[in-house]
Order: C-alpha cells, then sequence, then structure tokens
C-alpha cells in the first residue's frame, strides 16, 4: 500500500471529519431543548463540549498537516443539522426520533474516526491515529448514553401522542420501519454495483437478503392489524437510498464512505426497533415483539460485520485512488 497516496488522503478524510463534527454541533445545541425530558436533554447536553473539543482538535490537525477544513463541505453538513433538529421538533413523537437519529449519528461518526485512524496508520501519522481513535472512544460512550435511554425515550413519545392510541401508535411505527427497510433494501441492492470489491459486495448482498425477509415481516405485522405501508414514506425512502448510492459512485473513496454510511444505518435501524419493540411490549402484542426482537439479532450482526469490513475498505478506497 502507497504511504504516499495515504498521506494524501489523511487531509481529505479530517476534513470530511471536521464537517461532520459541525453538523453534529447544529444538532446536539438546539437537541437539550427539545428533548422533552431531562434526562434525555442530561445526555446531549454532556456531549456538547466533548463535540466542541472534537471540532477543535481536528480542525488543529488539519492545519498542521497543510490543509484547512472544506467552507462548502461545512455549511452544507451544518444545514443539515439544523433541518433535522426541525424536522423532529414538529413531530409528536421527538423524544424517540432525536434519540434514534443520534445514535445512528455516533455511529457514523465512530466509523469515519476507525476509517481516519487506519488511513493514519497506512500513512505512518501515529499523531492523527491516536487522535482518532480517541474522538472514536468518545462517539462510542455516547453511543451507549443514548442507548440507555432507549426506554426514556419510547415512553415520553407515547405520553406525547397519548397512551390510550397505543394500538395506532404501533401501527405508526410499524410503517416506519416499513419505510427504513425499503431505503435500506434500495442502498444493499445498489452498493455491491458501485464498491467494485468482492468481498465488500458480499457483505451487503447478505445482508440484503436479510433485509427482504425483514420487509416481509414488517408488512405481514402490519396486515395482521389492519394496516399496511405507507407508499409515500416508502417511496420517499427508496428515492433516498438510490440518492446516497449516486452520491457514493461519484467518489473515488467509495467503500470507505458506503462502509460507512452503511455501518451508521444500521444503527438506525437498530435504534428505530429498539423503540418498535418497547412500544409493542407496551401495546402487550407478543407476537410484534417476539418478531422484532429476531430482526433486532440480525441487524445487530450486521452491524458487527459491517466493522469487521473496515480495514478492507480503506485499502480498496486507497486502491482506488491509485487507479
Amino acid at each position: 500500500m502507497s504511504t504516499i497516496t495515504a498521506k494524501h488522503e489523511l487531509t481529505s478524510y479530517l476534513s470530511d471529519a471536521h464537517s461532520i463534527e459541525e453538523q453534529a454541533l447544529q444538532q446536539l445545541r438546539p437537541a437539550p431543548k427539545v428533548a422533552g425530558d431531562p434526562l434525555i436533554a442530561s445526555v446531549f447536553e454532556q456531549h456538547i463540549p466533548e463535540t466542541e473539543w472534537h471540532e477543535k482538535a481536528v480542525r488543529e490537525r488539519l492545519e498542521r498537516l497543510g490543509g484547512s477544513p472544506s467552507t462548502l463541505k461545512d455549511v452544507v453538513m451544518r444545514a443539515g443539522g439544523v433541518a433535522f433538529v426541525l424536522f423532529a421538533r414538529f413531530q409528536p413523537d421527538t423524544p424517540g426520533k432525536l434519540v434514534a437519529h443520534a445514535y445512528s449519528y455516533e455511529h457514523l461518526e465512530e466509523a469515519a474516526y476507525e476509517l481516519l485512524a487506519r488511513t493514519a496508520e497506512r500513512a505512518d501519522d501515529p499523531e492523527t491515529a491516536a487522535l482518532a481513535r480517541r474522538i472514536a472512544d468518545d462517539e462510542r460512550t455516547m453511543s451507549e448514553r443514548l442507548a440507555g435511554v432507549f426506554d426514556r425515550a419510547t415512553d415520553r413519545s407515547l405520553e406525547a401522542v397519548g397512551r390510550e392510541r397505543i394500538s395506532e401508535q404501533l401501527a405508526k411505527y410499524l410503517t416506519d420501519a416499513h419505510a427504513i427497510e425499503m431505503q435500506g433494501i434500495e442502498l444493499l441492492q445498489r452498493g455491491p454495483k458501485v464498491i467494485k470489491d468482492e468481498q465488500l459486495a458480499r457483505v451487503l448482498s447478505d445482508h440484503l437478503v436479510e433485509s427482504r425477509q425483514h420487509e416481509q415481516t414488517i408488512r405481514g405485522l402490519l396486515e395482521k392489524r389492519g394496516a399496511s405501508p405507507n407508499l409515500l414514506k416508502d417511496a420517499a425512502m427508496r428515492l433516498g437510498g438510490l440518492n446516497w448510492t449516486a452520491f457514493f459512485a461519484a467518489h473515488p473513496d467509495t467503500p470507505g464512505k458506503l462502509i460507512a454510511f452503511a455501518y451508521a444505518f444500521e444503527h438506525l435501524e437498530i435504534a428505530g426497533y429498539e423503540e418498535l419493540r418497547r412500544v409493542a411490549d407496551a401495546a402487550g402484542d407478543l407476537e410484534a415483539s417476539r418478531e422484532v426482537e429476531l430482526i433486532l439479532a440480525e441487524e445487530r450482526l450486521a452491524a458487527t460485520r459491517l466493522k469487521a469490513c473496515v480495514d478492507r475498505a480503506v485499502d480498496a478506497s486507497l486502491e482506488a485512488k491509485r487507479a
């Protein structure tokens, strides 16, 4: 592996990391005010100074290596952060959506820093590698804090819409899960075509089989309860999957970016199913709870497989840049 290529990629990965931190700050700073619960708010408050330090440390390291943050990337990512908080604020189940999205975003950050750390190692830059691993550890710790408030977030979301409407809410959560599976299927169908690495493509293709089974399971649960998938949500989520794969195909470091995003997406699904299972339990729906728990086990395993692909994704990305 070319050390020169890896060194050239470091500033690009650091620039990406800085943009991700900029978006994180836009999401974190208003989050405590819209969380709807003091314990959930405190989880977000605790991570704000950590994220401010991450942004500063990455910016300084980037400048030390002769680079600078990308103004365009930072502006786009900040705008995305603001847009999500506004979206969550106007949902009746704000606490649940806020926590689920943040849980996924922390895993996106974790994956980005794992990619950065391994690229730095290949570039013989132990200082950047150590910084990346330290921040990745912080992101993992934050994701654990968020997982610790899944119960609280679900309870607050149900209270916001009224527990007397629990059956209606179960159908809504199932509909959301179906829409997310449709986006996952779109991503997994197209991912192997753009990733150009047989081993990585196989991991995505294997999970596509599972995801199609998950979609059928959720569809069946909806139909048994007199409901059906939301065609508008499904279409919007499929379009999102298509747009993301087009974005990845346009970048020479497709393998790294695609694996990082897929890893984060798995955790969006995990968070969604964690909350769905709690809603099913609150509704006394044993069948839905059991089926969701089985899906959760497969989503967690898929996330583990994707994490094990990070080294391969780094090498494949650097090879693509050399080509």
